[in-house]
């Protein structure tokens, strides 16, 4: 069986692609955004680079190692691991897309905001995001309550919770619908002490997460570690030329979620 990539064309689309990909996942860096998502996305593209670029002395290298048993097995191996990554990638964007769409069917329902970036006093676009969908949420359903959750990092002046809710007071929402949690300082604290206020307050069990959409089903799955039985997800847009990196962020943070649970 002739393999495409022995064609030449073929690979300069690959090698192309690949180009595109290492400048999407650079950008991020760029603005000081560096995780295991860019990080990997950069490296993945890279290699899928050079194995274009220098297709003919792989190849080579590849056959003649092949020649032997541990090199065969070697091999083997590799294309395996190659597999198994590619079928693990797609179960998890299915699910991924599909938390991301699985919106409240029940208006009794407690909103939870997660935290994210505040700069000088300021909602992070992305954090921004998250609180205009909650708001139009909040608009919609005036009876509904939201908790707004985040604590303060070391290099915000406030909370995320209390700009959270500076956010929403400002455009309207009544003090009285905004429960303030200023200690989390993790998604899995988010939801933790989240759980609390829903207790002390007496809020509906129902719970919808407001939230990035890449970032919906790992949301969901440490909120049922944490016993919440009805979930819901209300999801914010992500900036296209941010979703790449988050998303493989996420790959890797949704197989430490199942595998640990934790």
């Amino acid at each position: 069986m002739i393999s495409p990539m022995n064609n030449f064309e073929v690979r300069a689309v690959i090698a192309l692609a690949s180009i595109i990909f290492l400048l999407i996942f650079a950008a991020p860096m760029l603005h000081r955004i560096i995780n295991l998502g860019n990080i990997c996305g950069f490296g993945v593209s890279l290699i899928i680079l050079l194995y274009c670029i220098f297709y003919n002395r792989i190849s080579l290298f590849v056959r003649h190692i092949s020649e032997n048993k541990t090199g065969k097995a070697i091999v083997i191996a590799v294309n395996v691991v190659i597999i198994i990554t590619l079928i693990t990638a797609f179960l998890i964007t299915f699910f991924i897309v599909k938390a991301a769409n699985d919106k409240p069917e029940s208006k009794n329902t407690t909103l939870i905001i997660l935290g994210c970036k505040v700069k000088d006093g300021q909602p992070s676009q992305m954090l921004k995001r998250r609180l205009d969908t909650a708001y139009d949420y909040l608009i919609e359903n005036p009876d509904v309550k939201v908790i707004v959750s985040g604590g303060k990092g070391t290099d915000e002046i406030i909370s995320e919770a209390q700009c959270m809710h500076d956010y929403l007071t400002k455009k309207g929402i009544s003090e009285n619908r905004i429960i303030i949690e200023s200690a989390s300082t993790s998604t899995r604290e988010n939801l933790e002490f989240s759980k609390k206020l829903i207790a002390e307050y007496e809020l509906p069990q129902n719970i919808t997460i407001v939230t990035d959409g890449y970032h919906q089903l790992r949301a969901e799955m440490i909120a049922k570690n944490y016993g919440y039985k009805s979930i819901s997800n209300l999801s914010a847009p992500t900036a296209l030329w941010l979703l790449p990196t988050y998303y493989v962020r996420e790959l890797f943070g949704v197989t430490h979620q199942f595998i640990t649970g934790g």
